[in-house]
């Protein structure tokens, strides 16, 4: 199987950007040192600042999985719970020319 591509749109609460901006920041350096990280890169909206987009590259779909249980994006959760007004996941694949 390919590499997997990861989309991942997160609208915090306007009261709350602050707050999940910083908790999504702590996210980065641990996960780009994780076995299988391509790249894991965070967004911010121009028009709009409580939307945040992460973009990530994983050697595997499983290698994502491991990622997914780990204690810092448990941490994070905890962390942001009732500060994030919607999360969309996209699993994607490049398709080739």
């Amino acid at each position: 199987m390919s590499r997997l591509t990861i989309v991942a749109n997160i609208k915090a609460k306007a009261d709350k950007i602050d707050l999940v901006k910083s908790e999504l920041l702590k996210l980065i350096n641990t996960t780009r040192a994780e076995a299988g990280c391509i790249n894991y890169n965070l967004h911010q909206d121009n028009d709009n600042p409580a939307h945040f987009l992460f973009y990530e590259n994983w050697e595997t779909r499983d290698l994502w999985q491991t990622h997914m249980n780990n204690k810092h994006l448990e941490d994070y959760m905890k962390a942001t719970e009732g500060a994030v007004e919607e999360f969309v996941l996209n699993e994607m694949n490049e398709i080739d020319n």
